[in-house]
């Protein structure tokens, strides 16, 4: 009898709608990775989404093995819902997910009636707030899933997309969804080609009416921006006046620093973009997401430099904001790491350190993806910078027989793609056969 119990509590739970059944797997690279980029999203101001990271949060600690911090983030989402839906109440529709991710703690946790008592609650709240829409989830549901496969790959950037469209056609005042959806699709678009292809007119007609419903919402403007400027708009004076409105309230990754930058960056000034986050660092100078901003522009400013080197205060700038990134994200700064190398040994005559740098990234713990990265970024380096071509080769062909696919395996086929045209590697017969065994 006890065991029909467990396959009957398994089954229920397997049919929940919440982060444990969402297929959210994901390396403990980018989970820390995630969980890095949730708590810079400040959570002192009122925030509509504050539920929904709490929520992500207490999934990706449980997933990481820090139980208590888990359990810690949940009982934050609940209070968080309470004050965004201004309710004294625990029932609504947005507590459907939530009390499914504590019906699979609890069941992890081997406490099966608490387990029990919280599939009860997602029970009641189906009865209580069916859908609009026969054979759809109720919107509230589909809002957070959207929301959180937002935070993931390309693909499900596009399904959230979809999602967020689902919400909205069965509920369609809520402001914020909409917003997100445009933000699903940019994000999706940028993934696909890169930030200086313009996007689809039926999407930039979206992201007309989100940003006219939505006037508060930097982080879009700033997005808005950048897409008249790659449409050839004159965007000067309006980025200037961005710019103030972003530094006045620059209190979370949300706010549009970091699309307001890259548009500064590509088409305003480089100097500018400089300018721009050293204001913003100084406004608040321990905000470590603002240091990440800072040290990016940076490196921008240091390779714009052709022909020439850049002034050496604007290089030791730059080491020393690096330096201080890596030691706030420890556990997601690879990609800084790469970039303090290659600043090492390309413009600071520091060959030694940033091969030590590669080392250290070569003989780490890396995901496949994250490898693919290191290897072709090292081989790039030994090619240009050491100028190691047959040690360079070695390295591309390690990153291409990692069996992931990414722009850095794609990078890495198309590099020896090249040299085999050329013929005129001693390693030519070898790469030849290599790539016809991919």
């Amino acid at each position: 009898m006890k065991k029909n119990n467990q396959t009957t509590l398994k089954a229920k739970l397997g049919a929940l709608q919440c982060h444990f059944t969402w297929n959210l797997d994901s390396s403990r690279c980018k989970l820390f990775r995630l969980r890095d980029m949730l708590e810079d999203i400040d959570t002192k101001e009122e925030y509509r989404w504050l539920g929904h990271i709490y929520n992500l949060q207490g999934y990706i600690h449980y997933q990481l093995g820090f139980t208590e911090d888990a359990q810690s983030f949940f009982s934050r989402a609940a209070e968080a819902f309470r004050q965004m839906r201004n309710t004294v109440s625990d029932e609504g529709p947005w507590l459907v997910v939530h009390y499914g991710n504590l019906a699979w703690l609890h069941h992890h946790l081997g406490e099966e009636e608490e387990s029990q008592t919280y599939l009860s609650k997602v029970d009641a709240l189906l009865k209580g707030y069916p859908s609009p829409s026969q054979d759809e989830l109720h919107p509230e549901i589909y809002a957070e899933k959207a929301w959180t496969l937002m935070k993931f790959s390309t693909d499900q950037k596009l399904l959230a997309a979809d999602y967020f469209q689902r919400a909205i056609r069965m509920q369609p005042d809520v402001v914020e969804w909409h917003t997100s959806h445009v933000i699903a699709l940019v994000n999706a678009n940028k993934d696909q080609n890169n930030w200086r292809t313009p996007l689809k007119e039926d999407i930039f007609e979206k992201m007309k009416i989100a940003k006219e419903h939505d006037p508060e919402n930097l982080y879009l403007a700033a997005l808005y921006l950048e897409e008249c400027a790659k449409r050839g708009g004159k965007i000067e004076d309006e980025a200037s006046e961005l710019a103030r409105r972003v530094l006045t309230k620059l209190t979370n990754s949300y706010s549009g620093i970091t699309p307001l930058l890259r548009l500064y960056q590509t088409y305003v000034s480089m100097v500018k973009a400089i300018e721009l986050a050293e204001k913003a660092l100084e406004r608040h100078p321990d905000e470590r997401y603002l240091k990440w901003c800072a040290a990016i522009c940076y490196k921008w400013v240091i390779y714009s430099h052709k022909g020439n080197l850049p002034e050496q205060s604007m290089i030791d700038r730059a080491i020393s904001l690096h330096k201080e990134v890596i030691s706030l994200y420890p556990h997601s700064s690879i990609k800084i790491k790469i970039s303090l190398a290659n600043i090492d040994a390309k413009f600071n005559h520091s060959q030694a350190e940033a091969e030590q740098i590669y080392q250290e990234l070569v003989e780490s713990d890396l995901e496949p993806a994250d490898r693919q990265m290191v290897y072709y970024s090292y081989a790039y380096h030994l090619h240009f910078i050491q100028n190691d071509r047959n040690k360079s080769i070695k390295y591309l062909m390690m990153a291409a027989a990692i069996p992931q696919q990414s722009p850095y395996r794609e990078k890495s086929i198309q590099s020896l793609r090249k040299i085999t045209e050329r013929n005129r590697q001693q390693m030519y017969g070898e790469i030849e056969e290599f790539l016809a065994n991919l």
